[in-house]
């Protein structure tokens, strides 16, 4: 396949996943027999995304309890009553409040990597989360001893560092999950807090040469979570024009579930800069019904009309369980959206004679 295509990140977990991600924080079972755990469903995880035909494929975040807190895992001066996210359902999730400095990841993606490649040869993509989704642990009224300047440029060579540790570990790509762009605009219509936070991941990807920025790439949508999003009645057109700053050599959109798709490729061809690579979304996660490769395909063809083919890849719109416990959509599904994702994608490859 010519047109590239690649998952963006979390997979449901098996049910004796699930079961084991309780048991090992209960004290139930210990850390060794939760990691048989995981690579079990890891190595289930790959398979099924090979037997989709998908070129690309991830470990799908089994071993990740949150997309967005697992370099937290081990790390002190942590309370639990940080940032609250809310979702269009009403329910929220709630980011840990730092306490104490300096800060330090206490895991890093690479590890995760390394599982992966361990067992199969395929390109294997693997997600980070952004330094601006980490810099809302500092507290708004600070932390004595440790000024926010000090924790900002911690997170930024622990951010680096989490990222170059990939690169170097054989990854085909590197996405920074940057959901909390589009929300940062609900929160703050002015703009102020997407500037910062792009400012911020700009600080870490300027610290990576032209050739690795072209193997990294920013993941934005309006959240999933449940079946719900918590940004979806933001303005896409609010949103583009500062993302496009960021640095990076790949965008993957959620794009599926918009109201109005052509009216947000029109935009983005109004901001795509040569060397840019726009991977749009062509399955919705939060809609449980899945979408045939017909669907896909024409998504596919709709985009091309927009943006040139040699800058177009597909995607799902976002990861399909970002936090380990949301069981709203089932594995089954998943994996049947990748497939009809992949086959949709090959048959516009072949409609567009690539």
């Amino acid at each position: 396949m010519t047109l590239p295509t690649e998952p963006i990140g979390s997979i449901p977990r098996p049910d004796y996943l699930l079961a084991g991600l309780g048991d090992v924080a209960a004290g139930r079972i210990d850390r060794a027999a939760f990691d048989e755990l995981v690579d079990r469903a890891v190595r289930d995880t790959v398979e099924r995304f090979e037997a989709t035909g998908s070129p690309v494929v991830t470990d799908g975040e089994q071993a990740k309890p949150s997309f967005a807190t697992y370099p937290l895992d081990g790390v002190d001066g942590l309370a639990p009553d940080g940032v609250v996210i809310p979702f269009a359902d009403g329910h929220t999730r709630t980011l840990p409040r730092l306490t104490r400095g300096p800060f330090r990841y206490g895991a890093h993606a690479a590890d995760h990597l390394r599982a992966v490649r361990a067992i199969t040869s395929a390109p294997v993509k693997q997600p980070v989360i952004a330094a601006s989704a980490l810099s809302l642990l500092y507290p708004a009224d600070g932390i004595d001893g440790y000024p926010r300047e000090q924790f900002l440029a911690d997170l930024v060579d622990e951010a680096e560092r989490d990222i170059r540790q990939c690169l170097d570990g054989g990854a085909d790509s590197v996405q920074l999950d940057f959901t909390e762009g589009r929300l940062s605009l609900k929160l703050d219509p002015s703009g102020g807090v997407l500037r910062d936070f792009v400012a911020l991941n700009n600080a870490v990807l300027d610290r990576f040469t032209d050739e690795e920025r072209a193997r990294i790439g920013v993941h934005t949508c309006p959240g999933g979570d449940q079946d719900s999003v918590h940004s979806l009645d933001i303005d896409y057109a609010e949103l583009l024009p500062l993302l496009f700053t960021l640095r990076a050599g790949r965008f993957y959109l959620a794009l599926a579930g918009e109201p109005d798709p052509e009216r947000v490729l029109s935009a983005v061809s109004g901001h795509l800069s040569p060397g840019q690579r726009v991977f749009v979304g062509v399955t919705n996660p939060v809609d449980p019904r899945v979408e045939t490769p017909e669907e896909v395909r024409d998504r596919v063809l709709l985009a091309a009309r927009h943006i040139p083919v040699d800058q177009l890849g597909t995607c799902d719109d976002c990861g399909f369980s970002p936090f380990a416990d949301d069981t709203s959509t089932s594995r089954d599904v998943a994996f049947a959206k990748v497939e009809a994702r992949v086959r949709g994608t090959r048959l516009a490859a072949e409609q567009l004679g690539l």
